[in-house]
């Protein structure tokens, strides 16, 4: 069965019985994740962590909160879960890493403060 990426969150797809017939076409891990497909926001997340890790020297990293300061001004802290969704969605197309005390980490299941950096 092949491994499967969230298009909303940016997490590993569990496989479950009930897709069995469908699940070339399964996209979303839930529903809530189908009702809120990634918006402008969350595609101005995505280009703002990249710019910034752009910015850097290779190697080195950013919190998903200076994309979310970035992107979000003064109500920066509400988009804390879509930067760190974004960040999720960049590991799977490839461009970024998500590490936690200088490794890389499983973005599904990875818990407290993390950094991102590019491949």
């Amino acid at each position: 069965m092949e491994e499967k990426t969230c298009a909303t969150c940016g997490r590993r797809i569990e496989w479950r019985k009930k897709w069995a017939r469908d699940w070339e076409n399964v996209r979303y891990c839930s529903d809530a994740c189908r009702r809120h497909k990634p918006d402008d926001t969350d595609r101005s997340l995505e280009t703002t962590i990249v710019e910034l890790l752009d910015q850097r020297a290779a190697g080195k990293t950013i919190c998903p909160s200076e994309a979310a300061k970035q992107v979000g001004g003064d109500g920066w802290r509400d988009l804390m879960e879509p930067a760190r969704r974004a960040a999720r969605r960049l590991v799977d197309a490839g461009t970024i890493e998500i590490t936690q005390q200088g490794h890389v980490v499983d973005p599904s299941t990875a818990k407290g403060p993390i950094r991102l950096r590019k491949v």
